[in-house]
């Protein structure tokens, strides 16, 4: 489960790239009522989306150059220099070499052996984000890939994670977890391309608890959003919907089942 009680290997920021921040702001703070608040002249526009006063992901404008618009999900690092160096070892990339992102952390940001980027947050003064498992906040995460048995190596050599297969109506799961924090921290899984014919391309797909996926998916189409895949409910899991903002970054709602005691 996602807590704000971070461990190593475990995602603890997000931020979104697009190509119309002031666009994204009213489409967020459309769906989930998030309000963005700069991070002052000298963070090159980079902000941060919060709700209830707390931080839920950070946001700025970007150039096609930098790629198409798009989330990205950030695990936390003892060390993002030692991060990186093992996720080239295990023949993945170094997109952006580690920096000092003014006192509030380091960070980098990485590729994985079939090109999925993501990032790593080293913590400084910012610890991760504010909120995490609440409603209109992060709560869960997924990666789409074409070899999970590849992916799953990549991501232990780099950031210890660790795999294990869930039983679900209709097949299995693979869940993921820190290293050595056993399954009660299970923040996110592994998902075959093939297996969803709603993902055309590799990539971390982040989750945003909510109130009632339903209207979230109407709230979508209302702000000039994509519905990739309508709400549809998964026994023991919740009510989820695939979504993707005005700009093209896609995203997932969940509206989780009550957890069993």
């Amino acid at each position: 489960m996602l807590t704000t009680r971070f461990v190593n290997g475990a995602p603890n920021w997000l931020d979104v790239g697009t190509s119309d921040i002031d666009g994204a702001t009213t489409f967020y703070g459309g769906l989930f009522g998030w309000q963005f608040q700069s991070a002052g002249p000298d963070a090159g526009g980079y902000g941060f989306f919060q709700l209830d006063g707390r931080t839920v992901a950070g946001g700025m404008q970007t150039t096609p150059e930098q790629g198409p618009p798009s989330w990205t999900v950030y695990f936390q690092s003892a060390d993002a220099d030692a991060t990186a160096k093992a996720a080239e070892q295990a023949h993945g990339k170094v997109l952006m070499q580690p920096m000092d992102v003014m006192g509030e952390g380091r960070m980098a940001i990485l590729g994985d052996k079939a090109g999925v980027p993501f990032g790593i947050w080293q913590p400084g003064r910012t610890k991760g984000v504010d909120k995490a498992n609440e409603t209109g906040a992060l709560c869960w995460v997924e990666l789409y890939t074409l070899d999970m048995a590849q992916a799953a190596w990549f991501y232990h050599e780099t950031l210890g994670l660790e795999t294990s297969a869930v039983a679900f109506p209709g097949g299995t799961y693979t869940c993921i977890n820190p290293e050595g924090a056993g399954e009660d921290s299970m923040f996110g899984g592994i998902v075959d391309l093939a297996d969803d014919p709603a993902e055309q391309s590799a990539y971390w797909l982040p989750y945003f608890e909510v109130a009632d996926a339903d209207a979230a998916v109407a709230l979508t189409r209302q702000l000039g959003g994509t519905v990739r895949a309508p709400a549809m409910d998964i026994e023991g899991v919740g009510r989820i919907a695939k979504l993707s903002d005005p700009y093209g970054a896609r995203f997932a709602v969940i509206k989780s089942a009550p957890q069993q005691t």
